[in-house]
C-alpha cells in the first residue's frame, strides 16, 4: 500500500497562487466576528515546556474556560495539551467543562525513541485521562525512504488510542522538505488511522504555513472522496493572529467545505493566538482595543 505514495507529484505553482488569492480577501463585519468566534472554540491552548508545573497548567485550564468574562456568550477553547505527566491535573482542572484533554505521546518533540517506549508513554497519557493524543512521526525513518515503517508506527499507537481516544499525527513539516513529501507523510498517517494530521510540534521553524496547510487539506479531501472518511486537521506553530487564522477558515471551508468547520474536525494549535483573537473581538463588539494588560499571558 506505501509504494503508491512514492510517485506523489504536488502542483506548487497552482497551491502558491490560490494562497495568494486568498489572503487579498477581504470580509464583513459580521463574517469576521462569526469567523473569530469559531476560531476560539478550535484553539487547543498549549503548554509544553520543561518548567511546566501543576499551578501553570491550572491556570491555563482556568484560561481555557474563562477566555474573558467581561464579554458574554463566548465559547471555549476546544482543549488543554500537555505532557503525559500533566494530563491527571489538566483532567481534574477541567471536569464539568466541555474542553477536552489532549496530550502529547511518543518521545515528543523529536518522536526518536522504540516503539514499546512510546505505546507506554500513550497508555500513560490515555490512562491520566486524556481525550486526545497528539504523537509525532518517525522523521528519520520517513527520509530514510522507511515507508512501512511509520505507516507500523502509527497504526500501533492509533490500537492503544482505540476508539476513545482521537489520534493526531505529527508530520512535522518544517523537516520533510518540499509539498510532495509533506503530502506522502499526510497519506500514510491517514492511511494507517490518524484522526487528525497535524502540521508541527511547535519547535522549529517553520512551522504551519498556509501552502503547507493546504497540501494537507488537499490529501484530506481526496481520502474524503475515495473512502467517505473525514480527517481533521490541526495547523500548529506560527498562527499568532486572528487576520492569518481566519485566512485558514477560508481555505478550509474552500477546501473541504462547511463541515470541517468545526473543533470536531479542526483546529489551531497556536495558544497566542486567543488573545489576538479576544482583542479583535472585543473591537467589534465595542469599536476599541483593549491593551494586553486585559489579558492573561498563560
Amino acid at each position: 500500500m506505501i509504494k503508491e505514495f512514492n510517485n506523489i507529484k504536488v502542483d506548487k505553482v497552482g497551491i502558491e497562487d490560490r494562497i495568494n488569492r486568498i489572503t487579498k480577501r477581504s470580509l464583513k463585519r459580521e463574517s469576521k466576528l462569526k469567523g473569530l468566534e469559531m476560531i476560539l472554540s478550535m484553539i487547543d491552548l498549549t503548554t509544553l515546556e520543561g518548567m511546566d508545573t501543576v499551578k501553570k497548567v491550572e491556570q491555563l485550564c482556568y484560561k481555557a474556560t474563562h477566555l474573558h468574562n467581561q464579554i458574554p456568550n463566548l465559547p471555549n477553547v476546544a482543549a488543554v495539551c500537555v505532557y503525559p505527566n500533566m494530563v491527571r491535573t489538566a483532567s481534574n482542572a477541567l471536569k464539568g467543562s466541555d474542553v477536552l484533554v489532549a496530550s502529547v505521546a511518543t518521545a515528543f518533540p523529536s518522536g526518536n525513541s522504540t516503539l514499546p517506549i512510546k505505546i507506554n508513554d500513550t497508555k500513560e497519557a490515555i490512562e491520566n485521562g486524556a481525550n486526545e493524543v497528539d504523537m509525532v512521526i518517525s522523521r528519520g525513518k520517513f527520509h530514510s525512504g522507511e515507508y512501512n515503517y511509520v505507516f507500523d508506527e502509527i497504526a500501533a499507537i492509533k490500537d492503544v488510542c482505540g476508539e476513545n481516544s482521537r489520534l493526531k499525527v505529527i508530520i512535522e513539516t518544517g523537516e520533510l522538505g518540499d509539498y510532495d513529501h509533506i503530502r506522502m507523510a499526510s497519506e500514510i498517517a491517514i492511511n494507517a488511522g490518524a484522526d487528525f494530521i497535524k502540521t508541527s510540534t511547535g519547535k522549529i521553524s517553520p512551522a504551519a504555513t498556509l501552502p503547507i496547510t493546504l497540501v494537507m487539506l488537499e490529501a484530506i479531501k481526496d481520502h474524503y472522496y475515495k473512502t467517505g472518511k473525514m480527517v481533521g486537521m490541526k495547523p500548529a506553530g506560527g498562527i499568532s493572529n486572528a487576520k492569518l487564522a481566519l485566512q485558514y477558515l477560508i481555505l478550509v471551508k474552500e477546501t473541504l467545505g462547511n463541515l470541517w468547520l468545526d473543533k470536531h474536525w479542526f483546529r489551531f494549535g497556536a495558544s497566542s493566538l486567543a488573545n489576538d483573537v479576544l482583542m479583535q473581538i472585543a473591537k467589534q463588539k465595542t469599536g476599541f482595543y483593549q491593551s494586553n494588560n486585559y489579558f492573561s499571558k498563560d
